[in-house]
């Protein structure tokens, strides 16, 4: 019902900044709680941020707090996710989801995109 289609990573210097963009597509995209997660080589997918339906109410990873930030334009079926400061520990495959539960689980999300590689490196 919700398809989820990552873009904006690359290759940056620690440091820098990286805007990701997650469109999706379906009629009920407002009606979700969105989320990016990450998952780094030989870990776990792990939590990043969350934000509500409406796009007030967010909450984020201890580990990107004060650095990343999370927003949506739900005319527009849009996610973004703004990260600054980027550090080595940054580098992951980074993937947006979709759910109808306000957490950090990933086993709540129903619907998820490809995913979109950060590289932090100098």
């Amino acid at each position: 019902q919700v398809q989820l289609v990552e873009s904006g990573g690359g290759l940056v210097q620690p440091g820098a900044s990286l805007s990701l963009s997650c469109a999706a597509s379906g009629r009920t995209f407002s009606t979700y709680y969105m989320a990016w997660f990450r998952q780094a080589p030989g870990k776990e997918r792990e939590f990043v941020a969350l934000i509500n339906s409406v796009g007030f109410v967010t909450s984020y990873a201890d580990s990107v707090k004060g650095r990343f930030t999370i927003s949506r334009d739900n005319p527009k079926n849009m996610v973004y996710l703004q990260m600054n400061s980027l550090n080595t520990e940054d580098t992951a495959v980074y993937y947006c989801a979709a759910g109808r539960s306000y957490s950090w689980n990933r086993k709540l999300y129903d619907y998820w995109g490809q995913g979109t590689q950060v590289t932090v490196s100098s």
